[in-house]
């Protein structure tokens, strides 16, 4: 369903516009989430060319494959969320919220580090 949003009409009843809209914009604020760790990805590997290879490129890694999953989630969390919506049904409840906050703590944690102590020379 994911490259066939008018099939998700085929199921249930019309909801409310307010509340397929607001899915839609929790659907891009997710979007503008991963678009910004992704940025922040390129942002780590080209502008501290100063870091240890490792530090850059693992981080930098982190951040792009945290805004991959982001994007891949805010796809999959619309369509399930319209699904429900369309079914009477309660929203769908998820825990990647809290994994990204974790992930994104963890490379905070581990950019700190590197500032630290990750510097060549």
């Amino acid at each position: 369903m994911w490259f066939a949003p008018g099939e998700v009409r085929r199921e249930g009843d019309t909801p409310d516009y307010r509340f397929s809209l607001a899915n839609e914009r929790t659907f891009l604020a997710w979007l503008r989430t991963a678009l910004a760790l992704i940025g922040g990805g390129f942002a780590v590997d080209q502008f501290l060319p100063d870091l240890r290879w490792a530090w850059r490129v693992g981080l930098a890694l982190a951040l792009l494959a945290a805004g991959a999953l982001c994007a891949l989630r805010a796809v999959n969390h619309w369509v399930r969320c319209e699904r429900a919506m369309r079914r009477g049904e309660d929203l769908p409840v998820s825990r990647f919220p809290a994994l990204l906050g974790l992930v994104v703590a963890v490379v905070a944690v581990a950019m700190v580090a590197a500032v630290f102590f990750g510097w060549d020379g």
